[in-house]
């Protein structure tokens, strides 16, 4: 069988899979966040944290939840990492040091995984299970329950309640997250992912690092978190060691973002909306799929940072998932890849990763880029623009703007200074278009919270440190709180009835809007900076 053959095999045994489990898991999902019953284990958790699972919040006490827990998250993360030195399992690693715990610490709380270490070297077993495995878990549990707080911002009506965060983050992680990674991290065990708690093992002489990877990796995956327990990510043979784990990867990777569409329209009481959802992130993950693979398959490179075990389809297929979610797990290097194909991966990025993107995000971002499509429709016939039965004024496309706004705005500043100050240029392995690439590759990945990174950047200096961990931040939570602001206005709003001049979002002509918004503002806001590097190199 031709590689060609066998690509096009295995993304047919992926849509397959998904198809499989969209319905029954969507359903599922939206179940878990409208039911009105609460575990014992969930009791316990409450009762230790002193929440009342009964109430209610208004916006902004859910926004102060969400960055409350996070900030005590970011702080506990980082005090682990300084004092690794004294907990077990560090194998004389040394504590972390601070430049570096800062930026790892916003890295895996902000749902980035971005890593400037190496991790089989400065990580012990301890920091990994107790602060990067728990952020893997509760960071991916605050994405899903930011999205479902904005479904509920269109289905409630003259309501100032959106929830209760504290119920959604528990509820997401035990009932959701946790399950689905204990079954998978057997399949993966089976299928030959290590799992050990010795520091390494030694081949033919040769230290090998070893770590407890299948329980990490899983998550790592699951949660779009993307942070591998070994430097090579999923490229590692102890991560991804055949081609049955690569596609279980890739899988794991979008299942809850391509189901939340099916949770989405259930919520809302018209499951075609999530139809057209996932239709239109569905267009552009294949476009992008084809872009990269055929210009891997014809470039001048084509092996050149490739996973040579399972071929240039499979890596083509792992970083458009990896990038076109908040995921950032490799299983190929992507800073080897051709001018098109690097650009295809940076490209998936720019669309603000809702294409399905990461857990939670991926939805209530293209949610939001909805309310920005009908915005423009309605500027386009003189009409106040409505979506889902409620009205879009200025207070809630201001919200949806702030959202949309924030990831270039950051993105562009800190990859605009890098680029001209001296101290930056040393870190870079290339000069020219292809230099340019790598520090619009890391400022993109750090503020979409995707984490994946062109290997040919060093980003160890205090500079890199700091600017990228404060784009992670700004990248991840100014969206939240803007997210959560127009889901308040929303629930705010009475029921608006559909009339004649109402525009039908559940047919082709939305989905082509919303689709064409998306592509427009990427476009708009970033090809200049393009041209310059993975057009420029491309062409040349």
């Amino acid at each position: 069988m031709s590689s060609t053959a066998a690509g096009l095999l295995q993304v047919g045994l992926l849509i397959v899979a998904l198809a499989v489990v969209h319905r029954p898991f969507g359903d599922y999902m939206a179940r878990v966040y409208t039911g009105t019953k609460h575990s014992r284990v969930e009791r316990v958790v409450y009762k230790i944290a002193r929440v009342d699972p009964e109430s209610e919040q208004r916006w902004g006490s859910y926004a102060l939840g969400v960055l409350g827990f996070s900030f005590v998250g970011i702080v506990f993360l980082y005090v682990v990492q300084r004092v690794q030195s004294v907990l077990p399992f560090n194998f004389d690693r040394g504590n972390v040091e601070p430049g570096m715990a800062f930026n790892t610490a916003i890295s895996f709380v902000a749902n980035t995984n971005w890593q400037s270490y190496v991790p089989e070297t400065v990580m012990g077993h301890s920091v990994q299970l107790i602060g990067l495995t728990v952020q893997n878990f509760v960071s991916a549990a605050v994405g899903l329950a930011v999205a479902v707080a904005l479904v509920r911002g269109f289905v409630r009506h003259q309501t100032d309640r959106l929830g209760n965060f504290w119920v959604d983050l528990v509820r997401g992680t035990i009932r959701i997250l946790l399950p689905v990674s204990f079954l998978f991290a057997i399949v993966l065990v089976a299928l030959g992912v290590v799992m050990s708690f010795q520091s390494g093992v030694t081949v033919d002489g040769q230290s090998v690092a070893t770590a407890p990877v299948a329980s990490q990796e899983v998550i790592k995956e699951l949660g779009t978190n993307g942070g591998g327990v070994l430097n090579a990510n999923s490229a590692h043979p102890f991560e991804n060691p055949n081609g049955w784990t690569n596609l279980i990867e890739i899988f794991l990777i979008l299942v809850i973002p391509v189901s939340l569409t099916r949770t989405f329209g259930t919520l809302v009481g018209d499951r075609k909306q999530g139809h057209v959802l996932i239709g239109v992130m569905g267009t552009l993950w294949a476009a992008m799929l084809a872009v990269i693979w055929v210009a891997e398959a014809n470039g001048l490179r084509p092996l050149e940072g490739k996973e040579v075990r399972f071929g240039i389809p499979s890596s083509a297929l792992f970083a458009d998932t990896t990038t076109a979610t908040s995921t950032g797990a490799v299983n190929s290097m992507h800073d080897s890849y051709t001018g098109l194909g690097g650009g295809g991966t940076l490209l998936n990025m720019l669309f603000g990763e809702m294409t399905p993107g990461g857990v939670g995000t991926g939805l209530y971002s293209i949610l939001v880029m909805a309310v920005i499509a009908m915005f423009l429709a309605g500027l386009m016939v003189g009409r106040t623009p409505e979506y889902l039965g409620k009205k879009l004024g200025r207070r809630e496309v201001t919200a949806a703007a702030v959202s949309i706004l924030a990831m270039p705005t950051v993105l562009l500043i800190g990859a605009g200074i890098a680029a001209i100050l001296p101290s930056t240029q040393g870190a870079l392995n290339n000069t020219g278009e292809h230099g340019l690439s790598e520090i619009l590759y890391a400022y993109a990945s750090a503020s979409n919270n995707n984490g994946s990174a062109f290997g040919g950047i060093t980003v160890t200096n205090d500079w890199f440190q700091s600017s990228l961990g404060v784009c992670m931040a700004l990248g991840r939570f100014v969206p939240i709180v803007a997210v959560l602001c127009l889901a308040g206005s929303l629930a705010a709003q009475k029921k608006v009835p559909v009339t004649a001049g109402t525009l039908p979002t559940t047919g082709p002509l939305f989905a082509s809007l919303l689709g064409g918004s998306i592509v427009l503002v990427a476009a708009l806001t970033f090809v200049p900076a393009l041209a310059l590097g993975p057009i420029a190199e491309a062409l040349l």
